[in-house]
């Protein structure tokens, strides 16, 4: 652990690392609850997801004032061969970046973290912001996507009385097929995985490995969960589940295509957002989308708003968008991925996707 003082008055900038981070959990904990973060996504202890499960080098910078944690930033050091090196607040997750109680502790997390980049001769700094904070090395900024999130009503009846009757008859459709809904921890992981690695197969993305989900209901075994949706006992759809003080997330979710006139996609979310509406949570993240998008839509009919999202960047090397799918420069290649066998993007998918922010 490294030390630097800011200048804010008696502001300590720390770098926590290794063991210290999860000695340093209960601490930086009560400043969320100060904070009012309500997501699970932005809980310092996915650093330690990601150590086990990326093998990420993780760090946190704690702003210390007057002995008391008023400021926190979590950090990851993604690097490979194949793309080089990043320093990511967080990678995986939609929100990350600073955690401060104002703007001086804001500047001085930034500040540290932009040494961090020069040090490490990291391509840039990736902070995923909700919303901009002005810092002079932050030049830099994606706001393409949005968050989509759904307020909750306080009952399942209230719930579904809130859809157009399009959701609910598509709802009905997929429970007259017969799927069977189940909810676990790791029990349920290599059903998820089936699902998820052979739907990321038909995108054309490498797909995250096994370990990154096991370390995540490791870490968080009453906030995480997985639901699979079965037809007789093969499963069609599956999701990951983040439970947070008032926040429930879907940051991972697929159906196999062939069930997909069978709707139960639809039967599957309409249960996630009822798990979330008996676990007492206020509002339910649909996850990031870009405006107008499939994926936009499909969440919007559900009844969820836009939110901004407003990722940072101070940028060393190259562009932003070098590691970016938009504007078609990597079609060839995604073309190219979804005729590979299943079993092989299982193999060669992770180590790939580990190295990309």
């Amino acid at each position: 652990m490294t030390t630097t003082t800011s200048a804010a008055a008696q502001l300590d900038v720390q770098i926590v690392q290794s063991d210290d981070i999860l000695n340093r959990l209960a601490g930086w904990n009560r400043l969320m609850a100060r904070l009012g973060q309500t997501s699970l996504s932005r809980h310092p202890g996915w650093l330690e997801v990601f150590r086990r499960g990326f093998q990420h080098e993780p760090f946190c910078l704690e702003g210390i004032e007057a002995g008391e944690t008023v400021g926190l930033m979590a950090l990851a050091l993604v690097e490979s061969r194949l793309f080089g090196r990043f320093l990511v607040s967080l990678p995986y997750l939609n929100s990350g970046g600073v955690l401060a109680a104002d703007a001086p502790t804001a500047t001085a997390l930034v500040d540290r973290a932009a040494e961090l980049a020069d040090r490490w001769d990291v391509r840039y700094l990736e902070l995923r912001h909700e919303h901009p904070i002005e810092h002079p090395k932050l030049g830099h900024t994606m706001t393409s996507k949005v968050h989509m999130r759904l307020p909750l009503p306080g009952t399942t009846e209230a719930l579904w009385n809130s859809f157009k009757p399009k959701v609910r008859n598509q709802i009905r459709k997929g429970e007259k097929a017969e799927f069977s809904l189940h909810w676990g921890g790791e029990t349920l992981l290599d059903e998820f995985y089936d699902v998820f690695a052979r739907n990321m197969r038909d995108l054309g993305t490498p797909v995250f490995g096994r370990r990154l989900f096991r370390a995540i209901v490791t870490q968080f075994p009453d906030q995480a969960e997985f639901c699979v949706a079965r037809s007789g006992n093969r499963p069609a759809a599956a999701a990951l589940l983040l439970h947070g003080g008032g926040t429930t997330e879907v940051p991972s979710a697929s159906a196999l295509r062939r069930y997909n006139p069978s709707n139960v996609n639809m039967l599957m979310y309409w249960h996630l957002l009822c798990r979330a509406v008996e676990r007492g949570q206020a509002t339910f993240d649909f996850g990031r989308s870009s405006q107008q998008s499939n994926t936009y839509r499909f969440k919007k009919q559900w009844g969820a708003e836009p939110h901004p999202a407003c990722w940072q960047y101070y940028v060393r090397q190259g562009t932003v968008g070098d590691m970016r799918p938009e504007g078609g420069k990597y079609d060839r290649m995604i073309r190219l991925w979804q005729r590979l066998p299943v079993w092989l993007t299982r193999l060669i998918g992770p180590p790939i996707v580990r190295g990309i922010p």
